[in-house]
């Protein structure tokens, strides 16, 4: 029965479809929102002293909304300095939709924008062969090292391209949240995918310290509305389902045992909060600020 489980992401419009709905049931972006607003015009205080251009490396910088959020404050804190802004996504699809972002926004006259359709490893490689480093001013990394085979070789490598001042933001899920547990007590017997691991905000510390980089770590809670996989036949339920497992149609090919487990924990302290009749999953998030 196990066997005719699949990973999410063998199915490319069911994991963006999926990805769609837990961003909509979720208080993801308005976390990420309220950390640009309140913490990051201190991070980047000196990023752009005396330089005549501030330069920035966006890591799977997806359809561009959080990019534009962090640009926005840069530009508040530098006005009318020049912002080189790079970007490296794999995703055709996400680079036209940031491209799309970008024209339909005003005051973006002084960054210059370029665009890089590759993975992390794929840049990575490609600058070490050629022997193109340059220094960046600020890189962030946000929610994309689930997707990255070596972990600590990739910190390793863009810490070594900060410049004097610069910062580097990594966001991901927290080691206090209910994916931590999730993954920790069901990741063996859920479809393992090439693709993506499992990564939280406590194994990247410990990779950080290890490899002896200067670090601080913010948690900032954020809940998702897991509601309606509690509803049977509810198709808003069974694509989050999908995401909470990483699984291609949990519901219907999960072995029934599994299925009972995980519908029950989900409903759990350690995972979810009560509140209003609904059922809220723990999805904080950690913002690591990692020092040049």
């Amino acid at each position: 029965m196990a066997s005719s489980m699949r990973s999410l992401f063998s199915d490319h419009n069911r994991y963006v479809e999926s990805f769609r709905r837990f961003l909509n049931s979720s208080t993801e972006h308005q976390c990420m929102q309220e950390f640009m607003d309140k913490k990051l015009p201190g991070i980047i205080a000196r990023i752009g002293d005396r330089k005549s251009e501030i330069k920035i490396l966006s890591i799977g910088g997806g359809a561009g909304e959080i990019d534009l959020q962090i640009l926005s404050k840069v530009q508040s804190q530098y006005p009318g300095i020049h912002i080189n802004n790079e970007v490296v996504e794999p995703s055709a699809e996400q680079i036209a939709k940031y491209k799309e972002l970008v024209a339909k926004t005003s005051n973006l006259e002084n960054i210059k924008f370029a665009w890089h359709k590759e993975t992390s490893s794929e840049y990575q490689n490609r600058i070490i062969e050629k022997k193109e480093f340059q220094k960046w001013d600020f890189i962030h990394m946000i929610q994309m090292l689930y997707y990255v085979k070596d972990i600590p070789a990739t910190l390793k490598f863009f810490h070594s391209l900060l410049a004097t001042n610069a910062k580097m933001l990594i966001i991901l899920v927290s080691g206090i949240s209910g994916w931590d547990k999730l993954w920790k007590k069901y990741g063996s017997r859920l479809p393992q995918d090439d693709l993506c691991q499992y990564v939280t905000s406590s194994d990247l510390t410990q990779m950080l310290d290890k490899l002896g980089i200067k670090y601080e770590c913010y948690d900032l809670l954020s809940t998702m509305d897991i509601s309606d996989c509690f509803i049977d036949g509810n198709e808003n339920g069974e694509l989050l389902c999908d995401f909470l497992t990483e699984t291609c149609n949990f519901n219907t090919t999960a072995p029934p045992d599994l299925k009972a487990e995980i519908m029950k924990d989900l409903q759990e302290s350690e995972f979810s909060v009560k509140k209003e009749g609904k059922v809220l999953f723990n999805n904080s998030l950690s913002f690591i600020v990692v020092e040049a």
